[in-house]
């Protein structure tokens, strides 16, 4: 604390103002050297701002000081009387301090000692971050120049903020946090951006261009501030005489507070306490210690015991050897140079056995510990520590109460933000990037499914009249007209041959998708989302190509040729891998509470083009009067999705978290079994070791490897195993079952109610519209009432806003998949019974309640696993997928088709089996459940607060069992 209100007598021997006086001309302000670096980081420039309460670099600035500093009721509390005390208290003591850095050389160094330590830890940073250089370095005192005002406006004057946004970090020089120096300065902070940028508030998300703020409030056990005071410790001891140099007493002095103060909850005590202890840790607890408090003002209680009266009172008890320590300050001033080395030691009468340790001033040790300091900070995206949020338990100000909002932004953090919290709107990734492309795609999926169908029989109808046509020529038969009506094709060998097609198609892609979502989604993990999205939609492309020249050129291009397509789409992962992708994308740029919400917009986009996709495309086929049209539609939208993912949407993954997951990567190659010995015969050949390898992986090569990550091992891992094998079982009987009911509930309605195909469109419509209006209108509502606002309403109390991350679903996930489970078993229960068609409609609307399962599903399973294995967790529910559209179809359809004359209801009752069992099933999930960072489960805390605690990993098998003696 860079000020001077001590009362204590002039020292007994003569000061020594000349000498003081040729320091001086190297302690006063120097110019800041330009900036170390031109060119700007990806997330850069950041402006480094050293928060201090400063000091008057001359005599003259004094009164200025003084004035201010009484004025502050943070620092010292007058009440209202405030503006009239404070200015008649400085005038009195202005002449006094005046002689005092009069005395230490005609004023303090702060300033000169703080720009430096800001312009040599901004070289650091070029250096070590270069992704936010250049560094610029500020500095603000409170009660002397630079002031707050001052470095504002030359933040402004720089090109921060006025529209065009930027990063600072407001970095307080008070190791130890306290209301009185480092709450005062963010106060004098938030009101300079009030009124210099607009009521948004310091640490918004430079939404609009202001400057985006973040906080370095309290380092009190960083280790290098640690092994600075160490070191510097250490020096000072090896003066002594060895003999004497263990018995040597360590007086660790800091600036004291008023009782008042201490008594409200301030954590200043206990922070200085805390850097007390880790040095002597350090140092092993090699001497005797103590802490004290110096620089006691008026009469009140002061936090004691004071320094001076300490350093007496062991010089009475024959103790003369003593070292004083400034373990508050980071620099030299007037507590330092005058206090101390004046006053204390030099009116102790043992100036030659009472020393005072260096100061922190251009020690490296410091100014690298500064640098690591921001660097962590940078990278972590936080706005403010965690105590920063949290009042004094006595605190009764206001201000006090809206600066702690701002600063920790008033609502919950999240650390997937951290990337890209200083980008502009533009390269921030979000799912509203998907949104359009993806509804976009699946308007075309959806209607495509039709013509495709069509144009599949209109292909393998002509196909087989021509051979039939060419063995006996005398056979007759009407030309195939594409995209019209074809009733000549409604023969037994077509719609065999149709069936069997189709069925190959189906298979083929399900094989190859299964194959390589999981890959997808692994290498996106490593790679990039992005990337891998542009991968699995040129198979799409290819497919679509080939689909474009059979249809036109029927003659020429075998229909067989579709399967070169549909091994093109399946090879690169189809719409399994797609719907892997997006929902990595997702998960990685949404927080834990909004991810559900932002999955189910993902999932209301498809439904979407379900339900309007076949009106669009019968529509636009009979305006263009080519059923070949829809496809160059289709074609377009695969191409406009490549592009728009290639060149506009930002990328999820930052670089640094790809390069992590590849490390990461690496390691568990490398722990893996050496390659045979025959693999090494080929390493003489052109390509020979890439070829050995490539052997090597097919020979070990397991395509049910991707579902290892759902059986995590290891101490405690019985419960999160179980989690995901659950959520995956539940999520693959959901996707088979969708992926059969629609067909077979479409024809049971014709088959019971006489519908045609107007009737069952508007069906599936009406129940794809309802999902929509499910996931888009009732689902943020029910997340916004019981996650966002009482998350806001304890904030609102005084709670600190907590760092969200991947930590297991929540109650909320668990009862809204129950509820959807639910809603599902009494719609399919419903079909089983009911026999008019307005009834079945409204079995059906109430089964569309169930399309929050499978969105909450995703959410709830990418919240199991650290960010970084997000891809590879979907990647094996895309496995389990895959499987599901296979045999899925098999076993429901076959039912039907067996008891469609005896009892057509079989369907649904298995239908409804397999929902109740998922409904039993899910009441095995356990909430809080997650994987940590390194790959272990998380452990329980000791409390065993129900509205606390976060229950983790460590129920076992035998917990599912009762007891047995």
């Amino acid at each position: 604390m860079a000020f001077r209100f001590s009362t204590v007598a002039a020292p007994a021997r003569a000061l020594r103002p000349l000498k003081l006086a040729q320091q001086q001309r190297r302690w006063l302000a120097t110019p800041v050297p330009p900036v170390t670096q031109n060119s700007t980081g990806s997330k850069g420039p950041t402006a480094m701002v050293f928060l201090n309460m400063g000091g008057p670099s001359t005599t003259d600035e004094v009164g200025d000081f003084l004035s201010r500093l009484f004025s502050d009721g943070d620092l010292i509390p007058l009440g209202r009387l405030q503006n009239y005390i404070g200015p008649l208290l400085s005038k009195r003591r202005t002449p006094k301090i005046q002689k005092q850095y009069a005395a230490i050389g005609g004023g303090s160094p702060i300033r000169k000692w703080s720009e430096y330590q800001c312009e040599e830890m901004c070289k650091i940073l070029d250096k070590i971050s270069p992704e936010t250089a250049p560094h610029k370095p500020y500095v603000a005192f409170r009660y002397a120049n630079p002031l707050t005002e001052e470095m504002y406006n030359k933040l402004l004057a720089d090109g921060f903020g006025n529209g065009k946004g930027g990063r600072a970090v407001a970095f307080t020089q008070y190791p130890q946090y306290s209301c009185s120096t480092t709450g005062s300065s963010l106060n004098e902070l938030w009101k300079w951006r009030q009124r210099l940028e607009g009521k948004a508030g310091p640490a918004d998300d430079g939404e609009g261009g202001t400057i985006k703020w973040s906080v370095i409030d309290r380092w009190p056990v960083h280790p290098g501030l640690v092994e600075a005071f160490a070191s510097n410790i250490e020096k000072t001891l090896a003066e002594y005489p060895e003999e004497r140099r263990k018995k040597v007493v360590l007086l660790f002095s800091a600036h004291s507070l008023p009782m008042t103060v201490v008594n409200r909850g301030d954590p200043y005590p206990a922070e200085v306490a805390a850097t007390v202890y880790a040095v002597m840790q350090r140092l092993n607890f090699s001497n005797p210690y103590r802490l004290c408090w110096q620089s006691q003002v008026g009469p009140q209680p002061w936090l004691g015991p004071q320094t001076s009266n300490s350093v007496e009172e062991y010089i009475a008890k024959g103790q003369k050897d003593l070292v004083l320590i400034p373990i508050a300050f980071t620099s030299d001033h007037i507590e330092t140079l005058f206090e101390l080395d004046e006053e204390v030691i030099g009116g102790s009468g043992h100036a030659d056995t009472v020393k005072r340790v260096e100061s922190l001033n251009g020690n490296p040790i410091f100014i690298d510990a500064l640098a690591n300091l921001a660097k962590s900070h940078l990278d972590s995206g936080i706005a403010c520590s965690s105590q920063m949020g949290l009042r004094c338990p006595g605190c009764k100000s206001e201000r006090c109460s809206e600066s702690k909002k701002v600063y920790t932004r008033n609502k919950d953090t999240w650390v997937g933000s951290e990337d890209f919290a200083a980008l502009p709107w533009w390269k921030r990734p979000s799912v509203g990037w998907l949104l359009v492309p993806y509804a976009l795609f699946t308007l075309a999926f959806g209607g495509s499914i039709v013509p495709k169908l069509n144009l599949i029989i209109d292909l393998i109808c002509n196909r087989y009249f021509a051979d039939r046509s060419a063995h006996d020529p005398n056979y007759t038969f009407t030309p195939v007209i594409f995209g019209g009506d074809n009733p000549q094709c409604l023969i037994p060998d077509v719609q065999r041959k149709v069936a069997t097609f189709t069925l190959v198609i189906s298979v083929l892609i399900g094989i190859l998708s299964a194959l390589t979502a999981p890959k997808l989604g692994a290498l996106s993990d490593r790679y990039g989302r992005k990337r891998l999205l542009v991968v699995c939609s040129l198979g799409g492309i290819v497919g679509e190509i080939i689909t474009i020249f059979a249809a036109k050129y029927p003659e020429a291009i075998h229909y067989n040729w579709l399967i070169a397509g549909a091994f093109c789409d399946g090879l690169t992962g189809s719409f399994t891998a797609g719907s892997v992708l997006s929902h990595s994308y997702t998960s990685d740029c949404t927080p834990p509470s909004k991810r559900n919400v932002a999955i189910g917009y993902l999932h209301a986009c498809l439904f979407t083009g379900l339900a309007f996709g076949p009106l669009l495309a019968g529509y636009f086929v009979e305006w263009t009067g080519s059923l070949l049209s829809i496809f160059y539609v289709t074609l377009g939208c695969h191409v406009f999705f490549v592009l728009f993912m290639f060149f506009i949407i930002p990328e999820s993954l930052s670089r640094k978290r790809q390069l992590a997951a590849r490390e990461k990567y690496a390691l568990e190659q490398e722990a893996r079994a050496p390659a045979p010995q025959w693999t090494q015969s080929f390493a003489n050949l052109p390509l020979g070791k890439q070829f050995g390898d490539a052997m090597h992986s097919l020979q070990t090569a397991n395509p049910f490897a991707p579902l290892k990550i759902l059986f995590p091992s290891g101490p405690g891992s019985a419960r999160l195993r179980r989690n995901l094998i659950t959520l995956a079982l539940i999520d693959m009987a959901i996707l088979g079952a969708a992926m059969s009911a629609g067909t077979v509930t479409v024809l049971y309605t014709e088959y019971m109610f006489g519908w045609g195909n107007l009737e069952a469109s508007r069906f599936i419509s009406l129940v794809s519209m309802v999902r929509v209006f499910v996931l888009m209108g009732i689902f943020p509502v029910v997340n916004y009432i019981f996650r966002i606002r009482p998350a806001r309403a304890r904030r609102a109390a005084g709670a600190t806003p907590k760092m969200e991350k991947n930590a297991g679903a929540d109650e909320l996930d668990i009862w809204v998949l129950r509820s959807a489970l639910l809603s599902d078993v009494i719609g399919v229960a419903g079909y089983i019974f009911v026999r008019t068609d307005t009834l079945f409609v409204v079995c059906a609307v109430i089964t569309a309640f169930g399309g929050l399962g499978s969105a909450t599903i995703q959410a709830a399973l990418s919240k199991h696993v650290p960010a970084e294995r997000v891809g590879q967790l979907l990647g094996a529910i895309g496995l389990l997928h895959a499987i599901s559209r296979i045999i899925a179809p098999v076993i429901f359809n076959g039912l039907y088709a067996a008891t469609v004359e005896s009892f057509p209801q079989a369907f649904f009752v298995l239908l409804c089996a397999v929902f109740a069992v998922a409904l039993v099933a899910s009441f095995i999930v356990k909430p809080h459940v997650y994987m940590e960072d390194d790959s272990e489960p998380s452990r329980p805390p000791s409390n065993g607060s129900d509205s606390n605690r976060i229950r983790r990993d460590t129920l076992e098998d035998d917990e599912l069992l009762p007891a047995v003696s």
